[in-house]
């Protein structure tokens, strides 16, 4: 299976028989849409228009199984929102023996219960943008600390040709507040549960 970065928020995981786009709300920050028909489309937060018929749009809490792909939305406090709100998902998606988590723009402080239901975690997509718009690299550092993925990859930091409601930090920012050295950079993640690290290691991933 395969992940890939698109601006913003947006990741595409690609696996036998499924594609499933995460947060392609690429069309608000001047970007192209990358959602086709028949994909799986999961929102952390913001639902934008779809301008194709997707399989399934899951933009809430709750359980899914499609194509053999278990879905699991845990409801969350966003990054913005007061105490007690829980206006955000986290996704907890298992491919075969490999568990991905989609964080969005939530609050760093995580429940118990939020762990239990996220528990062993792979492969983690975090936003490290920051400026009151989404995690920073402090709040995304709770975040791998709590969860202790085998990978982090980073999202949401200042591209070139993406407009954001508030301006983010570049990646080399991220990068030196999460205080990891990226194991490598590359275009495309291909993940296999028998060559993940033991250690948790940060990979970029270049812009699709």
């Amino acid at each position: 299976m395969e992940l890939q970065y698109y601006g913003a928020n947006c990741v595409l995981l690609t696996a036998k028989d499924i594609r499933i786009v995460v947060d392609d709300t690429l069309a608000m920050t001047s970007a192209k849409s990358i959602t086709k028909p028949g994909d799986v489309a999961l929102f952390t937060g913001i639902v934008p228009e779809i301008a194709v018929d997707t399989k399934i749009t899951i933009a809430q809490p709750g359980e899914y199984e499609i194509a053999n792909v278990s879905i699991v939305g845990i409801p969350a406090r966003a990054h913005m929102d007061e105490p007690g709100q829980h206006s955000a998902t986290m996704y907890k998606v298992i491919v075969g023996d490999v568990s991905f988590l989609f964080t969005g723009h939530v609050y760093p402080e995580l429940s118990d219960d939020q762990l239990e239901d996220i528990n062993a975690i792979d492969v983690m997509v975090v936003p490290v943008g920051g400026n009151g718009f989404t995690l920073d690299s402090i709040g995304a550092l709770k975040l791998v600390k709590a969860i202790e993925p085998k990978i982090v990859v980073p999202t949401h930091y200042d591209e070139k040709g993406l407009k954001f409601e508030v301006p983010q930090q570049t990646l080399d920012q991220a990068i030196h507040g999460l205080g990891m050295e990226p194991k490598e950079k590359v275009a495309k993640l291909k993940v296999k549960s028998l060559e993940l690290p033991e250690v948790t290691s940060l990979i970029v991933l270049e812009r699709s």
